[in-house]
């Protein structure tokens, strides 16, 4: 091509292009400026809105959990029982961070103990501020309310009567009437769960800890 066609052109050999110019020192300072600072405010933007979001799922574990009333007659059962644990029945009401309100038939184990040899028997569960103990009063009324949920994989156990223990059928964690380990792989002994007297109406607080853990970490407040 003639130098007449490359002038006409408006291309000129050998100069560098817009695309190609990558400007002066103090404007790429600038740009790289304007970049970094741009990533820092979207950073702290998307921060802001991850820690309300991710706060809302996970469940609060020092927020009040639902109080539901345990069914009468076999909470009179419970005052009578000596040795034997009492299958306590209720309807579970409330919701959490995820479920609409709901009403769920449940039940708990009951036992009625001597205080002082129930706490010489699971000391640590006394220990509030340990992370194998409760916030709250483990025995009430001189009962004590066991969680149904093997604390192993979160399947029911029974009470066996001719074993006289509390049996998990899914993996053989074996739990004495106060609710001690004593076989299985069960990391820790069964959990207790809040209980109290509402007007002359006893009350029980579900709440569902993590298995696979010697501690009792909170998990919701429903099943």
């Amino acid at each position: 091509m003639s130098k007449a066609g490359d002038a006409s052109s408006g291309v000129h050999r050998g100069a560098p292009s817009a695309y190609d110019d990558p400007g002066t020192p103090e404007e790429i300072t600038r740009r790289r400026f304007m970049a970094n600072a741009t990533l820092a405010i979207g950073g702290v933007i998307g921060l802001s809105l991850a820690i309300p979001i991710v706060g809302s799922l996970i469940p609060d574990a020092n927020s009040k959990g639902i109080w539901s009333p345990l069914d009468a007659k076999e909470y009179a059962q419970l005052d009578s029982a000596t040795s034997t644990p009492i299958k306590l029945d209720f309807t579970l009401k409330g919701k959490d961070n995820y479920l609409p309100e709901q009403d769920s038939p449940e039940y708990v184990w009951g036992i009625k103990v001597d205080p002082a040899k129930f706490e010489a028997k699971r000391p640590n569960l006394f220990k509030k501020g340990s992370p194998a103990g409760v916030p709250y009063d483990v025995i009430t009324m001189n009962f004590v309310i066991m969680s149904p949920i093997c604390p192993h994989l979160g399947c029911r156990f029974n009470w066996n009567a001719s074993a006289n223990k509390f049996l998990c059928p899914c993996h053989g964690s074996q739990f004495n009437f106060d609710g001690t380990h004593e076989a299985g792989p069960a990391p820790r002994g069964l959990d207790p769960l809040p209980l109290r007297d509402q007007s002359g109406q006893a009350e029980v607080m579900w709440i569902h800890y993590r298995s696979t853990t010697p501690d009792r970490i909170v998990v919701s407040y429903l099943a």
